[in-house]
């Protein structure tokens, strides 16, 4: 059985996904999932609701850890220059989605902010990695970006739980996976390489994304709860 990181703090490996449009609802969110929630995740749609930085102040203040999922893509001195800015505000990852250039520009200026690639989106799926010219299978498109993305001197990979087994045989412990497209059950969203917690975990999985199952749920913090009992499960029996 492949192995994650032993070292990372059990209940800080769920992130949320706090996608949502407005600062009332963020901050909503927040409140009701108080402490069964260590890790949020930020991305473009928060982010065009004009209140990142306050929600991103907020959460560290409350001792949260933060995730900038902006997946920064742009001519590498661009990226480079928006990734010193991300750092100032004491973020833990941030994403970077682009070419070797790109990578390495990031990596460069990330401080001791550790920077994640992108490799194959999570709603993709075979047909659609055709369609936009890709010459091979998405578990081996992913594992060549993360051999690039290692070596380039960034610290993990976006990467879906069907895919980070191959990458644990790859690179061990010493790269980050993170798991988007996690789904405690059966799935019928736009998420197509999709993975139970405890599945995703088994398989080596550092992080996992989740946002949909908890944001809808009748009762937010009961739905994160049980996932963090996943989590916990799935690391004994591993």
């Amino acid at each position: 059985m492949t192995t994650a990181n032993i070292h990372i703090p059990i209940r800080e490996r769920l992130i949320f996904a706090l996608d949502v449009p407005d600062l009332d609802q963020a901050q909503n969110l927040i409140t009701r999932l108080g402490d069964s929630v260590e890790f949020y995740k930020l991305g473009l749609e928060v982010f065009l609701s004009g209140h990142y930085f306050e929600l991103m102040k907020q959460l560290k203040g409350d001792g949260k850890k933060v995730f900038a999922d902006l997946k920064l893509f742009d001519i590498p001195a661009t990226v480079a220059a928006a990734v010193r800015q991300l750092s100032r505000h004491d973020v833990d990852f941030c994403t970077v989605h682009g070419n070797d250039s790109m990578l390495k520009a990031a990596a460069d200026a990330k401080g001791d902010m550790q920077v994640l690639a992108v490799t194959a989106l999570t709603s993709l799926d075979q047909g659609d990695l055709d369609d936009l010219g890709f010459e091979c299978d998405t578990a081996t498109l992913v594992l060549s970006r993360a051999r690039r993305a290692l070596s380039l001197g960034c610290d993990g990979v976006v990467s879906s739980g069907l895919e980070v087994a191959a990458l644990r045989e790859y690179a061990d412990s010493k790269l980050i996976t993170v798991c988007p497209g996690i789904r405690p059950v059966h799935n019928d969203d736009d998420q197509q390489r999709v993975m139970t917690p405890y599945q995703a975990i088994r398989n080596g999985a550092d992080y996992l994304v989740v946002g949909r199952p908890i944001r809808t749920a009748a009762e937010p913090a009961q739905a994160a709860e049980a996932i963090q009992k996943d989590i916990a499960r799935a690391l004994e029996d591993t």
